[in-house]
């Protein structure tokens, strides 16, 4: 059997000398007896992976809401997909892949329904704004529930890198830095994917000279992009990609927010009048009668007001949730 001992001495001898060891960690708002065999960061993986919030990422939606097709990203998908390619970085670098795969997995719990323009919506009806990365850290220090408490009582490592993997604050490990590159090279090229699918661009639209430096083929630039990234980083303080491959892709991000995210085409197909129409009934229902809540936040009421209550059970709702709900609440039994 590998105990915990041994795997943690193992990092010592198999890890770059500026990877996070989970020996030395930060360590956790709450002292807790070790695991035998789980180090730290692995058992902040596990219990993310174990989390309702988790769970719920399948039935939220990356761009295209209730898109006709098998292929098409959600959260959760997305949410793999950055774990993988992180994963992968940090393993050829030598950095901890327990911390950087617990960060990429816990990275969006906190996202609403709707995707981004539910984000949009709830950040422009709320007095103080909306922030999923602000909010992922709430979900899992606050709103998650165990057997023993309120919050998954993560370590401060992964609840850094979660907080702050969007955003101008760079990560306190190069564990974090990884995943918050890798989740921008995820999403744009795995968007370029969806996108290309619906019909929205074409092959033929995208930007030829950022393909040249990027590759032609989804394929081909994930793989570019981690060589990239991975030789430019070796033996320097900072995880980053060269110059030439950092603009091609903000490049490519700024191609994508023009003829997809802000498409009039994909604003018509996601409804977005009737996303805002959903989210912002409900915000105003649960507000006026917050007695209604659930129990979990009933007690968030209590502690931090009721707008922060009804802001964490409507960000915490899936899609299809938050659609019946409303038809619950709002839509008279006969028309359903």
């Amino acid at each position: 059997m590998l105990f915990r001992e041994e795997s943690e001495n193992r990092e010592y001898e198999i890890l770059d000398v500026r990877a996070a060891k989970s020996r030395e960690t930060r360590g956790r708002t709450y002292e807790e007896e070790k695991c035998d065999f789980r180090t730290e960061f692995q058992r902040d993986r596990d219990r993310i992976v174990h989390s309702k919030s988790f769970r719920r990422l399948m039935h939220k939606t990356q761009v295209f809401l209730s898109p006709e097709g098998d292929h098409y990203r959600t959260r959760l998908t997305h949410t793999l997909e950055v774990a993988q390619v992180s994963r992968t970085v940090a393993r050829i670098l030598r950095y901890n892949e327990d911390l950087t795969e617990a960060i990429a997995f816990g990275h969006d719990l906190g996202h609403t329904p709707f995707g981004h323009n539910g984000e949009s919506v709830l950040a422009k009806i709320r007095p103080n704004g909306f922030l999923h990365n602000e909010q992922s850290l709430r979900t899992v220090d606050k709103l998650e529930v165990t057997s023993r408490r309120r919050g998954l009582n993560l370590t401060e490592e992964v609840r850094d890198g979660i907080l702050n993997h969007r955003g101008d604050v760079k990560p306190l490990t190069y564990e974090g830095q990884i995943v918050k590159i890798c989740d921008r090279i995820a999403y744009i090229n795995h968007d370029i994917d969806d996108a290309i699918r619906s019909n929205i661009i074409s092959m033929s639209d995208l930007p030829k000279y950022e393909l040249e430096i990027l590759g032609s083929t989804h394929s081909d630039r994930i793989n570019n992009l981690i060589v990239d990234l991975c030789k430019n980083s070796e033996g320097r303080d900072e995880v980053c990609l060269s110059p030439d491959f950092q603009k091609a892709l903000l490049d490519l991000r700024t191609f994508m927010f023009s003829n997809v995210y802000n498409n009039n085409v994909v604003q018509a197909a996601i409804e977005l009048n009737k996303v805002e129409t959903v989210i912002s009934s409900l915000y105003s229902y649960y507000n006026d009668h917050p007695e209604e809540l659930p129990e979990l936040y009933l007690e968030v009421a209590g502690e931090d007001g009721v707008e922060e209550a009804v802001k964490d059970y409507i960000s915490g709702m899936t899609d299809r949730y938050a659609i019946k709900l409303y038809s619950d609440l709002f839509v008279p039994k006969a028309w359903q």
